[in-house]
Formats: C-alpha cells, sequence, structure tokens
C-alpha cells in the first residue's frame, strides 16, 4: 500500500507491526492512534507545545498502567491438578480471543496449556518456549497432511 501523508505511513506501520508481533488487533491500534492524534491536533490549536502533548500521553500511559496493576490480582493454582489446569485453559482462552482463533479458542487454548506445561520447569518458575514448535497442518478429508 502506497500511502503519502506522513501521518498514513505511520498508521501503515503501526498496523504492520501490531500484526506481525500479535496477529490481530490492527483496527484496534489504528483507531487508538487515530484518537491521539485527533486530540492533539486540538490540542496544538490550542497553543499547546507538541513535547507537552507527548509529556501529557506519556503520564496517561503512566496512570494507566498504575491503574491496571492496581486491579490486577495473582493467580493461584497448581498446574498439576485438573482445576488448576483448567484455570490456565480460561486464561489462555482470554488472550485468545480474536477473529483469528475465536471458534477453536478452548481446544487451541488448551494446546498452548500443554505445550507449555510440557516444557515448563515447575519448581523454577521457568519456560523456555523455544523448545516449542509450532506446526502447520492441511486438513483433508478425516486425515492431516503436514505442510
Amino acid at each position: 500500500m502506497e500511502v503519502d501523508h506522513q501521518i498514513g505511513r505511520l498508521l501503515v506501520e503501526l498496523s504492520k507491526s501490531q500484526d506481525a508481533e500479535v496477529g490481530d488487533g490492527t483496527t484496534g491500534v489504528v483507531v487508538l492512534a487515530g484518537a491521539l492524534l485527533e486530540r492533539a491536533e486540538s490540542l496544538l490549536d490550542m497553543g499547546l507545545h507538541p513535547l507537552r502533548i507527548a509529556d501529557g500521553y506519556e503520564m496517561a500511559c503512566r496512570v494507566a498502567t498504575a491503574n491496571l496493576d492496581g486491579i490486577s490480582s495473582a493467580l493461584e493454582f497448581s498446574p498439576t491438578t485438573p482445576e488448576g489446569r483448567d484455570a490456565l485453559v480460561r486464561v489462555c482462552e482470554t488472550t485468545l480471543s480474536s477473529k483469528v482463533v475465536g471458534r477453536l479458542k478452548r481446544p487451541m487454548a488448551e494446546m498452548c496449556v500443554d505445550a507449555v506445561l510440557s516444557v515448563a520447569d515447575l519448581e523454577r518458575r521457568d519456560v523456555n518456549l523455544d523448545l516449542i514448535k509450532v506446526r502447520e497442518r492441511l486438513e483433508i478429508g478425516r486425515g492431516s497432511m503436514p505442510m
């Protein structure tokens, strides 16, 4: 996509970056960035310096992050029990709430939890994610064919 406007190019790059990192949420980040830019424009029109606006956004980010820290809670569980595994699957399902895997959320969450638990060092509370490999499969009829 060719975009001539600097802000348009910035939004395209932001969307690409979000897609590459997460695989979803591109519309959300562009809408949020657009809202921040729209508000910045009105602040510029009021005579505020761009650095003041950027500082304000930084401060707002710190306040939002602190509030998230304040409302979060630890999840106590034992991954070796069915209840503990189910708690992990439910957390994983929350992170998979996207258009990409929405219909297959539960089986994908279970697969992810099983993969992580299979390589996790529970005593050290450490997971080497490099030990997890992702493979695509093309489903044909009843069988499957590795890609």
